[in-house]
């Protein structure tokens, strides 16, 4: 018998709508539903241990992933089955973990477990908008301690409208797409890219994604209430000890705050903390550091935390000794690695990325295999933080979601800005060097200039820059180009992007509760200020894209075919492009799209490009009948002349067509080498060959006729005409007649 299933249908403006549903599956796990839009089904658990790990931190997994049978389809790769996430999965991941994580009690430390799971796919839901919803709801189930629910929408605009959850249709005529998660009452965390939008602009987009939120948090409440809200589980929070707090504030915090006025380096800064808080322990018997080292430590954070902060808002002064608004020195170049097709450094005080530029051709395209969603990108970015860049020593586990996410957001950042005709595959890699501050900005600072250097005729350089805040009562400071310490510390990380005419991409968290739009649009504001000091910095070093490509890299032409041409271009087990490839030293795609032929042309040699398009033109040369045509001779025949019309597009000039009047012998008239201009005359119906004629192109004798079509006979008149022909013993002596012969019947008897 089918369990009682509890339903709640949220109404969408623009869409199917949304069912949240529980009951029916996954029971076992702490809380569990399933997410319904138009045939698209999410399934959302939570799963959390009893027991805290011991950790001083939350061990939230977020997992997402596309299930292949969704879509009726087989997953890629080898074995056939679903394995590590893509990149799109783990960004998904990401979007739901920033807005959970900041809703669990701080003093939570058991391990929990959300997994949602796409069970079956719409070619016209886009399924990630639905995943923080699935998350949210499961958890509102379950008996974990969790402030509030939430939800994840992503708003685009469409014609100038706001469409709530776009179709991937409606996605590609949008000039903003962002993902928003929000609480009933504040705006959490904001992810997206624009095509040069303004601040006022994006402030609506997120208003008008906030209003559909409010809605999908209001739906939760009611499915928990209709169900029956589970009591909030007891757990083992973090130990306290008021004694020690005091004890360990009174000794940290002038210190700290005297440290943290002086503005120093990042080295020098943390070495003068180490050794405060050592001196703190120092107050301390060995027995009370063994017994309660951990509260010592924890507490000398929470001094040395609010000790900075006070000192931003008290004094205005920050831990570099900068004012709020203040950005750090900046140096950028250019073409500093000789080899690559582009590169870029770009250093703004402790943090540094050297990005690289490659071209390639379609074949190098980043390939785009999920459930939901195929294709490939001809444009993408790859960010790399080793460990030496924060001057540590750790093992490499391969590429982190973090390493993913902010390579994802400057390859937003820039993408629009290159051209949608561009015929190359573009990959930056930046190389994070040094890092004390929004390296992910620095990428794009870097990338702009690497795009620049490789000859890429990008449409407007970008630049970006990470705003922080620290909020105390009605007090606020927004601070520009923020520091790490200053993202641990502060209650905003902001990063901005953009070029001199508008926004291109950003990235928000926030940290505490009911950020007013007020101070958001200040931030904004003066994020925008911030981005223009930046960009000029970036034109002075490069003022405009590099005239050409370098000489090294590849150059790319590209070319359309009607799809019948494919064929031969390929020819015979790709042996006609395979020898043009080897002749002119270059590369050759060809795709077809739309019935026609898409033929890309690499090589670092212009001119054997153009020699390897001339000889593609030539494979697909067709005259077109009644035009003129200047022609070679490249054979002499009996009865004619073989002409060309290209390389490899030869006809034969019957002899009947050279002149108005009989010509005996046609090497009287034409010789190998010698060229003429013929007229094409289409394909003979009779012979189905092509037909070209060079009287055509010479003036008409005096008192020319043309001689009418012969009619033509049945066979029997024609076997009659045969029988009386050898019957009178003779055959008509044609050689006497010299009257011109229009007729392809003439014609062939002639040969």
């Amino acid at each position: 018998m089918k369990p009682q299933v509890f339903k709640q249908v949220i109404k969408m403006a623009n869409g199917p709508d949304i069912t949240i549903e529980t009951g029916a599956l996954a029971k076992q796990a702490h809380g569990s539903v399933v997410i319904t839009c138009g045939k698209a089904m999410l399934l959302g658990t939570v799963v959390s241990s009893y027991k805290s790990t011991g950790l001083d931190f939350l061990p939230l997994t977020v997992d997402y992933r596309e299930k292949f049978a969704a879509a009726g389809k087989y997953p890629g790769g080898f074995f056939k089955r679903e394995a590590r996430p893509n990149d799109g999965e783990v960004l998904t991941m990401r979007l739901v973990d920033r807005v959970l994580r900041p809703l669990f009690p701080k003093d939570y430390h058991a391990e929990v477990q959300v997994m949602i799971q796409l069970m079956s796919h719409d070619p016209e839901v886009m399924p990630d908008a639905m995943a923080g919803l699935a998350a949210s709801a499961a958890i509102q189930l379950s008996d974990l301690p969790f402030e509030c629910p939430i939800s994840e929408v992503r708003v685009a605009r469409v014609d100038g409208e706001f469409v709530i959850n776009p179709s991937y249709a409606q996605l590609e005529a949008a000039d903003l797409e962002m993902m928003i998660g929000a609480s009933a009452d504040s705006v959490m965390m904001v992810e997206g890219e624009m095509e040069e939008i303004s601040e006022e602009d994006m402030i609506a987009a997120i208003k008008a994604a906030h209003e559909a939120i409010k809605d999908q948090c209001a739906a939760q409440v009611a499915l928990a209430e209709a169900v029956g809200k589970k009591e909030v589980r007891e757990y083992e929070g973090e130990r306290e000890d008021d004694a020690i707090m005091a004890k360990v504030v009174e000794l940290a915090y002038q210190k700290v705050y005297d440290v943290a006025k002086q503005g120093s380096a990042k080295h020098e800064r943390s070495a003068a903390f180490s050794e405060i808080k050592e001196e703190v322990k120092a107050q301390f018997s060995e027995e009370d550091q063994a017994e309660n080292g951990d509260l010592i430590s924890k507490y000398f954070n929470k001094a040395h935390k609010k000790a900075v902060r006070d000192v931003l808002l008290n004094e205005g002064i920050r831990l570099d000794g900068r004012k709020t608004t203040d950005i750090r020195d900046i140096w950028c170049e250019v073409d500093y690695l000789p080899s690559t097709h582009g590169s870029a450094i770009f250093s703004r005080g402790e943090t540094q990325a050297l990005a690289t530029v490659t071209l390639g051709t379609s074949r190098d395209a980043n390939i785009i295999d999920m459930a939901s969603q195929e294709g490939e990108e001809r444009f993408y970015l790859h960010y790399n933080f080793p460990p030496f860049s924060t001057g540590e020593a750790r093992p490499l586990r391969g590429t982190s979601r973090r390493e993913i996410g902010h390579g994802n957001l400057a390859q937003r950042a820039l993408k629009r800005m290159l051209p949608a005709d561009l015929p190359y595959t573009v990959r930056i890699v930046s190389e994070v060097l040094e890092s004390n501050g929004s390296s992910s900005m620095a990428t794009v600072c870097a990338g702009t200039m690497a795009l620049m250097d490789a000859g890429l005729p990008m449409k407007k350089p970008v630049s970006g820059i990470a705003m922080g805040l620290i909020t105390e009562g009605d007090k606020y400071a927004v601070l520009s180009d923020i520091l790490g310490d200053e993202d641990h510390l502060g209650d905003m990380d902001f990063k901005v992007t953009g070029t001199a005419d508008g926004i291109t991409a950003c990235q928000m968290d926030i940290k505490v509760k009911g950020l007013s739009y007020e101070i958001l649009t200040n931030a904004l504001m003066q994020a925008k200020e911030g981005r223009m000091h930046i960009l000029g910095k970036l034109t002075d070093t490069i003022a405009a894209p590099a005239a050409d490509v370098k000489p090294h890299a590849p150059k790319m032409e590209s070319m359309e075919i009607e799809g019948k041409y494919i064929g031969a271009v390929i020819g015979p087990g790709g042996k006609v492009i395979q020898e043009l490839q080897k002749e002119t030293d270059t590369t050759i795609n060809i795709k077809e799209e739309n019935e026609m032929g898409i033929i890309e042309i690499a090589g670092t040699d212009r001119s054997k490009i153009e020699a390897a398009l001339e000889r593609i033109q030539n494979i697909i040369f067709e005259p077109t009948v009644g035009e003129i045509y200047h022609v070679k001779v490249v054979k002499m025949l009996d009865f004619g002349a073989v002409v060309e019309f290209k390389p490899g597009k030869e006809t034969l000039l019957h002899v009947s067509e050279f002149d108005y009047k009989r010509i005996e012998d046609p090497s009287t008239i034409l010789s190998v080498g010698d060229t003429l201009d013929v007229k094409y005359m289409g394909v003979d119906p009779r012979t189905k060959k092509q037909k070209v004629s060079r009287k055509e192109t010479l003036p008409k004798p005096e008192g020319w006729t043309e001689r009418p079509p012969r009619k033509r006979e049945d066979r029997n008149d024609r076997s009659r005409g045969r029988d009386d022909r050898r019957s009178s013993g003779r055959r008509d002596d044609r050689r006497s007649d010299d009257r011109p012969r229009r007729s392809n019947d003439d014609n062939k008897s002639e040969e």
